[in-house]
């Protein structure tokens, strides 16, 4: 009789202990969750951390079956390459007509339009490095289309004899040391999150610029540089000679710079723009666009020049700090890129920096300018609020 209550009791035992095991097991407690346990054939740091993540077919787990998206990781979004080519025409277009509010339409297209942002935050918990290795990638991504758009227009600015090369390669001297700076200081540090409520936060500061530029002051500023620009490119077609009514470089020197402008003289320290760029350069290589609408107020309030010979010098001072930033992300953060995205682009964006100056005068540039006022406000509360508060406070 003993012996079989004991059978019994031995029985139970082992049933709830099993019960016990199933359920911990269940629950994850005690046990460490299957990780990929390979790169998966995606190179760089991006596939160490690959091989790192848990598997499994859930958000923020990696499916190795999956078909390949974004950077060749299987389950990542898989990005239509057309919309991706129509999207950079627009992006193309705003940097031609509005400028800076280009770069945030870019960030717009990869973060929201293309779904990478949700996916890169989908591994907060799960694999952090993964969504910070993401992150880059997108802020990279975006650098390349403003980089492009940058290149066009300081071409365009030099043969117009309205770019102030020794200024601009002042600032981008300093830029390249800010541009270098935040992907070797913030390179695979920063979450999704994190870089979405500073973008929203940028956004909102664009706004700010955009809406000044439709008040009665801005308005009369931008008329008085259109107003010299145009009397600047009258007299050239007239007198045809570009050379003495262009930019021309007096004085070169470590301490000071001098050129002339239409007869009249101009003069700055290098030092300042040097100083300006690393800051400015700084700021703009975190948040992953040019920076254009920064160096503009500081290069008429801080340097002094006349507004109509500021916009081809920052486009080239853009121009210098991308590339810098670019080739840090690459080499030094160890951002991934997604080449056939980018190449394809860069092409949208072409065609639309094209595009942009043709259909311009069709539109009125107030109204432009609060339509995408309108948009930072929306845009810069919805990054902002999803980034560091977790949920949009409008719908996105």
């Amino acid at each position: 009789m003993r012996q079989g209550r004991l059978t019994k009791t031995v029985a139970v035992s082992v049933l709830l202990l099993m019960l016990m095991c199933l359920v911990l097991g269940a629950a994850g407690v005690g046990a460490n969750p299957e990780v990929v346990g390979s790169d998966l054939g995606i190179p760089g740091k991006l596939g160490q951390a690959i091989a790192e993540a848990p598997v499994g077919t859930g958000q923020g787990e990696i499916n190795p079956d999956a078909p390949r998206g974004f950077l060749g990781v299987p389950g990542a979004p898989q990005v239509n390459l057309i919309a991706a080519f129509l999207w950079a025409i627009w992006v193309g277009w705003v940097f031609s007509t509005v400028g800076a509010f280009g770069g945030i339409m870019a960030g717009v297209g990869h973060m929201t339009v293309f779904g990478l942002g949700p996916y890169a935050k989908s591994f907060k918990e799960t694999a952090p490095t993964v969504n910070k290795l993401l992150t880059d990638s997108i802020r990279v991504s975006n650098q390349f289309l403003v980089g492009l758009s940058a290149f066009v227009s300081s071409l365009n600015y030099f043969r117009m004899g309205r770019l102030v090369w020794p200024l601009g390669l002042a600032l981008g001297l300093g830029s390249i040391v800010g541009a270098v700076a935040i992907p070797w200081l913030t390179g695979g540090k920063i979450t999704f999150s994190q870089y979405q409520g500073w973008f929203g936060l940028f956004v909102f500061l664009v706004g700010a610029v955009l809406l000044y530029e439709t008040t009665p002051h801005g308005q009369a500023s931008k008329k008085a540089a259109k107003d010299a620009a145009n009397a600047f490119e009258k007299s050239v077609k007239e007198k045809g000679d570009t050379v003495d009514r262009g930019v021309k470089v007096t004085k070169f020197s470590v301490s000071r710079v001098e050129f002339t402008f239409c007869g009249v003289e101009f003069g700055f320290n290098p030092i300042w723009p040097i100083l300006g760029g690393i800051v400015i350069a700084a700021i703009s290589s975190f948040i992953g666009v040019g920076g254009g609408f920064l160096y503009v107020p500081f290069l008429t309030s801080i340097v002094g020049l006349p507004m109509f010979i500021v916009a081809g010098t920052s486009a080239l001072t853009v121009f210098i700090s991308m590339c810098a930033s670019i080739t840090a992300y690459i080499k030094l953060a160890g951002a991934g890129v997604y080449w056939s995205l980018i190449g394809i682009e860069l092409i949208g964006i072409f065609i639309g920096s094209i595009v942009g100056p043709r259909t311009q005068k069709y539109i009125p540039e107030i109204w432009l300018k609060r339509l995408f006022v309108v948009l930072a406000i929306y845009v810069g509360l919805g990054y902002f609020s999803k980034g560091f508060f977790g949920q949009a406070w409008v719908p996105m």
